[in-house]
């Protein structure tokens, strides 16, 4: 009897023997991957690819005769693969972390230089997850990054409707992504407006990256954007990144927003959860917020969505065609939750003009 699903096939590249070998235990044990063969730098690796191609490679930084960086920017321009990096140059601080999703990587593992063994073990659902969810991924080539253009306001929204929006500051953004949603957040994010509504952000990662992460995206945007911290005023022209590791939700003060950071158990296997938000956001805001859920495997956000779609708030949903992994916005679009689905490239001006619209219907009534 064959098996309801196809299995996806790996190539681990990584100079220890010891990482191959416990990296080919942890996927091999789940029951839709298996391990096609390993090699212990990129010029091997190359030498696999000529003869079979991988479902996903799992991939190192640091290596002998080529680094992984270099040898991810030359297969995604020649060869697009789905990719996960699994290194010790990726911790807090570190452009590895960041230079490696530029190139085109779908997630990123970090290791430590010690006990690597241990933390592979006590991390497999983590490493399964990711390289799962890379398997459904659908990479395209990737050019070098241009210098980012800036937006003028006036190319987006026409100049009456800046004023009502920088007055309207009772309006909030929720934003949602898992896997692939660090490019695609770049891309709204640098879209936006100095005047666009307050942005409040989950996307799926592991702790000590999101400070990093939101430093890249304000060196890149219009808006300031920055890791949230307990008690963060939400105000227009600001994105905040909820911190890998804690949940984040909006709060209220009389007619001010808050935002509260806290610990908390998975939520959908996440720690933040991109559900915690959107509900809180619902509760908190209602018809004053827009939701969109973007590129991601699994189905955290779709009924936090929902949630919001039911007190009156506008949603978004990114479409199959644009998303890296069309997982969590087709969750969403099946609960209902999504009232138009639109490209990566639209979802920016959608989000204006629902906050423009809601202000209309506001100021009217």
């Amino acid at each position: 009897m064959q098996p309801p699903f196809k299995v996806k096939r790996v190539l681990l590249v990584d100079d220890s023997a010891v990482v191959r070998q416990t990296l080919s235990e942890i996927i091999s044990a789940h029951p839709q991957l298996e391990v096609m063969a390993t090699a212990n730098d990129p010029f091997q690796a190359a030498e696999r690819l000529r003869r079979e191609v991988p479902d996903v490679v799992v991939l190192d930084v640091e290596m002998p005769r080529m680094d992984g960086i270099t040898f991810l920017r030359k297969l995604m321009a020649q060869r697009p693969l789905p990719v996960v990096i699994c290194s010790t140059l990726v911790g807090e601080g570190s452009r590895s972390f960041l230079a490696a999703l530029e190139a085109g990587a779908v997630d990123v593992i970090k290791k430590p230089n010690i006990s690597t063994r241990q933390f592979l073990h006590e991390s497999s659902i983590r490493i399964q997850d990711a390289v799962l969810a890379a398997a459904h991924a659908r990479p395209r080539p990737v050019k070098p990054a241009d210098t980012p253009s800036k937006f003028s306001a006036d190319a987006i929204l026409p100049p009456a409707t800046q004023a009502a929006m920088v007055q309207t500051t009772h309006k909030v953004v929720a934003i949602g992504a898992s896997t692939g949603g660090t490019e695609a957040l770049r891309c709204v994010l640098q879209a936006m407006p100095r005047t666009s509504p307050p942005i409040l952000v989950v996307q799926h990662m592991p702790e000590t990256f999101t400070a990093n992460f939101a430093r890249r995206l304000d060196e890149l945007c219009q808006i300031t954007v920055k890791e949230a911290s307990d008690g963060d005023s939400v105000l227009p022209g600001e994105a905040l990144i909820a911190p890998g590791g804690k949940h984040m939700l909006l709060t209220r003060s009389g007619a001010n927003y808050r935002v509260q950071v806290k610990e908390g158990p998975l939520v959908n296997r996440h720690r933040p959860s991109v559900d915690v938000l959107f509900r809180s956001v619902s509760r908190m805001a209602g018809r004053n917020a827009v939701g969109v859920i973007m590129t991601g495997m699994g189905d955290d956000g779709a009924r936090g969505l929902k949630e919001m779609r039911d007190q009156g708030a506008r949603t978004i949903g990114q479409d199959e065609a644009s998303s890296v992994v069309y997982g969590m916005p087709a969750e969403a679009m099946k609960h209902g939750a999504v009232e138009t689905q639109v490209s990566l490239s639209e979802i920016p001006n959608s989000i204006l003009r629902m906050i423009n619209a809601s202000s209309s219907t506001r100021t009217k009534a």
